[in-house]
């Protein structure tokens, strides 16, 4: 089966139909999260990951867009989030308040979070992944959040990170291929 990956959309629009039409063809889309936020496209963001019927997890930007506001954002994450909220209907913000923190498909096999398998908002970067992200049957884990692509391998699977459809911050606006 071939999976398309994708996270940290954060309402961007432009950027994840471009993503969508540059990917080849895909058995199932999986989304580590974050699929508000951010860009002014919430409503059209959220339509399009429920459409792809991905498997999709919580990311901090959807649970405080959903109504938790526990994670603390900078001003314009906030700003992101309170429209975000105003632009989405019941059903939408019902949508993202019921994203698992965590979600496995494949048997099992592959494990998608947003942050660390440990703790969703706990941020992850390349040089921390290691064999422990592996939980349960995992060969894969796939985690969002901290907008940095990376894929790494080790013995007992792969760890990988898609970075970000909406705002990548590793200054590489390309989609990771393969």
């Amino acid at each position: 089966m071939r999976y398309g990956v994708v996270a940290d959309i954060h309402g961007n629009l432009p950027a994840f139909e471009a993503m969508i039409d540059a990917m080849p063809a895909v058995d199932r889309w999986l989304c580590a999260g974050d699929v508000v936020g951010y860009n002014p496209w919430p409503a059209d963001c959220l339509a399009q990951i429920r459409d792809l019927n991905a498997a999709t997890v919580m990311g901090n930007h959807d649970r405080a867009v959903a109504g938790d506001t526990g994670f603390r954002f900078n001003s314009m994450a906030s700003a992101g989030v309170s429209y975000a909220r105003e632009e989405l209907g019941d059903n939408a913000l019902a949508w993202l308040d019921r994203l698992p923190d965590r979600q496995t498909v494949a048997d099992g096999e592959i494990l998608t979070v947003h942050g660390h398998p440990e703790n969703p908002d706990r941020y992850t970067y390349p040089d921390e992944f290691s064999p422990a992200m592996l939980a349960g049957d995992a060969r894969v884990t796939i985690t969002g959040h901290t907008h940095v692509q990376s894929v790494r391998e080790f013995d007992a699977g792969v760890v990988m990170n898609p970075g970000s459809v909406g705002q990548p911050r590793d200054d590489n606006p390309k989609a990771p291929s393969g």
